[in-house]
C-alpha cells in the first residue's frame, strides 16, 4: 500500500458564534485564520451556512480575512449556488480576490439548504422551476472570465472615462482557484468536464456499493478520467475529520472521544437525508486519537494514498483554543509524519 505523501495542507472551519453575541465568534475563527497561518498552513477554509450560527456570506468573511493574514490560500467550501446571483456573487469574490492578492480559492455546490424557509426570501416568484444546479454555477465561472458585455462598440461612461462593460474587477487567473464540493459519479464527471478542482469530503453518494472507501475512489478515478485535456493539472484535495488529542487535557479528550461516538452510527450503512430525497449517503468515521493512533489510520486510508491535498475539517460547535489544539498537533506531529513541510517558518508566537 501506497504511503501518503501530503504537499498541501488546510483546515475547514464551520464558523461558530453564539446567538447573543455573533461578533466575539466571527473574530475568533478571524485569529483561527492568522493561528494557522503562523502555524504554516497552506489554506484556511470557512463553511458559508444560512439561518445558522455560522458566516452566511463567505466572500465577506473571506474579504476580512484576507486583511488579517499575508499569505495562506483562503478557501470557501461550499456556496449552495442556489441563493446566489452568478453575476452578483461573482463580483463579490472577484473583489475579494484582489483585496487578497489572489489568494482565493472558491468553491461551489449545488442544492439549497432550508429551501422550504428561504426560497420565497431569495426569489420574486416561483424560483421551483430555475435552473439552480450546475447550469447556475457555470454561468458565474463565465462572468469570472471577463468577457465584454455588448458588441464591440459598446461602451459606458462613468465619472472620468469611457470604457467597455466587464465584471470588475477582473482577474483571469481566478477561474483556476473554482472548486465543485463533489459526491455523486454525475457531479465529479461534470466538474471535470467544466475543469473545475474538486473537493472531497467525508459525505458521498452510495452509488453500486456501500463501502465508503469504495465510493469515494470511484469519485477520484472518474473525476480523473473525465478531466479535458485543457486542464490535466486540476487540483483535488480531501477532507477528513482529524482531531488529535495529545496536548488536550483530560476533559477535552473525553470531549473529543463523545464527540466521535456521537456520530459513529451513521458510518455503519448508507443514510437517507430527508432534505434529499431517496438518495443514499455514505459517512466516513472521523479520525480521533492519538497522533499515533491518527497515523496509523491514515496510512491505511487508500484515497489518501492517492492525494497530496490534506483539508482538516473542524468539528461543530467546539471552542477556539480546542481548534487551535488540533491544528497544533496536526501541524507538529502528524503532517510531518506525512512528507508535509511548513510554508513558512512557525513564528515564536504560534508555539505552545
Amino acid at each position: 500500500m501506497s504511503t501518503p505523501t501530503i504537499t498541501s495542507l488546510a483546515f475547514l472551519t464551520p464558523g461558530n458564534f453564539a446567538d447573543d453575541d455573533p461578533y466575539t465568534g466571527l473574530e475568533e475563527t478571524l485569529q483561527l485564520f492568522e493561528y494557522g497561518e503562523r502555524l504554516g498552513f497552506d489554506g484556511a477554509w470557512i463553511r458559508q451556512r444560512h439561518l445558522e450560527h455560522g458566516v452566511g456570506s463567505a466572500a465577506v468573511f473571506l474579504a476580512a480575512a484576507g486583511q488579517r493574514t499575508e499569505r495562506i490560500e483562503l478557501g470557501t467550501a461550499v456556496i449552495p449556488i442556489g441563493y446566489e446571483s452568478p453575476f452578483r456573487l461573482a463580483e463579490d469574490l472577484a473583489l475579494a480576490d484582489v483585496l487578497s492578492r489572489g489568494r482565493l480559492q472558491a468553491g461551489f455546490s449545488t442544492g439549497m439548504p432550508h429551501a422550504e424557509l428561504l426560497g420565497d426570501l431569495v426569489y420574486d416568484g416561483d424560483w421551483r422551476g430555475f435552473d439552480l444546479s450546475y447550469g447556475r454555477i457555470a454561468r458565474l465561472v463565465d462572468n469570472l472570465r471577463g468577457h465584454y458585455l455588448g458588441g464591440p462598440d459598446t461602451v459606458i461612461h462613468s465619472p472620468g472615462n469611457v470604457q467597455r462593460p466587464r465584471l470588475q474587477p477582473h482577474n483571469p487567473a481566478l477561474v483556476q482557484r473554482i472548486w465543485y464540493g463533489g459526491g455523486s459519479l454525475a457531479s465529479v464527471r461534470w466538474a471535470a468536464e467544466n475543469g473545475l478542482n474538486l473537493l472531497s469530503g467525508n459525505i458521498v453518494s452510495g452509488e453500486d456499493t456501500d463501502d465508503f472507501t469504495t465510493a469515494q475512489l470511484n469519485l477520484l478515478s472518474e473525476y480523473r478520467r473525465s478531466l479535458g485535456d485543457d486542464r490535466p493539472t486540476a487540483r483535488v484535495a480531501l477532507g477528513r475529520v482529524i482531531v488529535p488529542f495529545d496536548s488536550a487535557d483530560a476533559a477535552t479528550r473525553t470531549r473529543y472521544r463523545d464527540y466521535a461516538a456521537s456520530r459513529h452510527e451513521r458510518t455503519l450503512k448508507p443514510q437517507t437525508l430527508a432534505a434529499l430525497g431517496p438518495k443514499r449517503f455514505l459517512f466516513a468515521p472521523d479520525v480521533v486519537g492519538t497522533a499515533e493512533q491518527i497515523l496509523e489510520q491514515l496510512a491505511a486510508d487508500p484515497v489518501l494514498a492517492q492525494l497530496s491535498e490534506l483539508r482538516l475539517e473542524l468539528p461543530y460547535e467546539f471552542h477556539r483554543e480546542e481548534y487551535e489544539q488540533i491544528l497544533h498537533d496536526v501541524r507538529h506531529l502528524i503532517a510531518p509524519e506525512l512528507g508535509w513541510r511548513p510554508a513558512s517558518p512557525v513564528s515564536q508566537a504560534a508555539s505552545r
